[in-house]
Formats: structure tokens, C-alpha cells, sequence
């Protein structure tokens, strides 16, 4: 059971409430099932294109000391 306060809380969407009080509410309205969205990264589409952007433009491979053999030395 939830106070009035804290429902009002809930409703304007205040961060100082904790996550159980958001998992009760979604269970008293029969939404549950939509818990795991709240942490599903694909669902964030802000959150992608900001990685997105993150990402280098080229990735460049470290030269080995030596080359791969061939198969000829292993003969």
C-alpha cells in the first residue's frame, strides 16, 4: 500500500521515487508486463542515435609483428 502522496508522486513522474512503488502501480493497473521496457535499450531511441554517435568513424587493426604463416609452412 502506497500513500496518497507518494500516488501524486508517481503521476508526475517524480524521480525520488523508488522503482518498487513504479512495479506496484504497473501491477494494480495490470501492466507489469511492460517492467522489463523500463530497461530495454532498444526501446531508447535518444540513447541510440547518441551511441550511435559515439561510435569512431574508422577502426584501425594493430599490425602484427608477424604475418600469419601460410599454409605451406605448416607442410
Amino acid at each position: 500500500m502506497i500513500s496518497h502522496v507518494t500516488l501524486i508522486k508517481v503521476e508526475r513522474g517524480d524521480p525520488a521515487v523508488s522503482l518498487g512503488i513504479y512495479a506496484n502501480v504497473l501491477y494494480v493497473l495490470g501492466l507489469i508486463d511492460r517492467l522489463d521496457m523500463l530497461a530495454d535499450p532498444g526501446g531508447d531511441e535518444i540513447g541510440l542515435v547518441i551511441e550511435e554517435a559515439r561510435l569512431p568513424e574508422r577502426i584501425h587493426l594493430s599490425q602484427r609483428a608477424t604475418p600469419w604463416p601460410t599454409l605451406h609452412e605448416y607442410a
